[in-house]
């Protein structure tokens, strides 16, 4: 099983994502609302972390589970959701049964975020709905400058898909567990290659330049 780069700071993570980037988090599941939608039966929340927004997936009518790699992370998401601890690329559980999937913010911790789609695509029922939202692959990340936010700055780092621990700030989550970087149009491709069709794309910032990119598939 692979290592989880999360273990070391689940509890500064867990006060990070309650506390520190809130308003953050708020918008994130704002995405995440409008592109799942109301529903009913299991959702499947891959890379829950600490399962901050199972409380969001009840709101509309879904039943979380979650799974997640950090047995650090996992301590806190049991408290607010059932888990099970494994790789998102080798899902504990069956082929075509489960009605949902989300991941939320979890591409860039992910060496092969096409696989985890893959896999997402594996265990959806036949109109299941897969929904993921994460940075922006084009205007966030080690290759984009934002220290104007009128302005960003894409240097050639934007084509490396390695991993990295460049961040624009030395005390963020980037800088202590580093991310993958996944470009767009890989993004967008690995959804169409595991079988699955996109319905939506949406963009969200707090400034004009968005810093959040969400998408929404169905399995046909």
């Amino acid at each position: 099983m692979t290592t989880a780069a999360y273990d070391a700071i689940a509890d500064w993570y867990e006060e990070y994502a309650t506390d520190t980037s809130a308003d953050y988090m708020d918008r994130v599941r704002r995405q995440l609302a409008d592109l799942l939608g109301n529903g009913s039966g299991r959702c499947l929340d891959v890379c829950c972390g600490t399962g901050v927004h199972a409380a969001q997936l009840r709101r509309l009518g879904w039943d979380p589970v979650g799974v997640d790699l950090s047995g650090g992370q996992l301590r806190h998401a049991r408290t607010r959701l059932p888990v099970a601890r494994g790789d998102a690329t080798r899902l504990p559980v069956g082929a075509a049964s489960v009605p949902a999937v989300t991941c939320v913010l979890g591409h860039t911790d992910l060496p092969d975020y096409p696989a985890v789609i893959t896999e997402a695509a594996r265990v959806l029922a036949p109109g299941g709905r897969f929904v993921h939202v994460g940075v922006h692959p084009c205007f966030t990340g080690a290759f984009a400058d934002r220290s104007d936010p009128a302005r960003i700055v894409i240097d050639g780092g934007y084509a490396d898909r390695d991993r990295t621990f460049r961040a624009w700030s030395p005390t963020g989550v980037r800088a202590r567990v580093g991310a993958w970087h996944v470009p767009l149009a890989d993004l967008l491709n690995a959804v169409t290659a595991a079988g699955l069709t996109l319905n939506r794309v949406q963009e969200s910032g707090s400034t004009p330049i968005p810093d959040i990119l969400a998408l929404q598939a169905t399995k046909p």
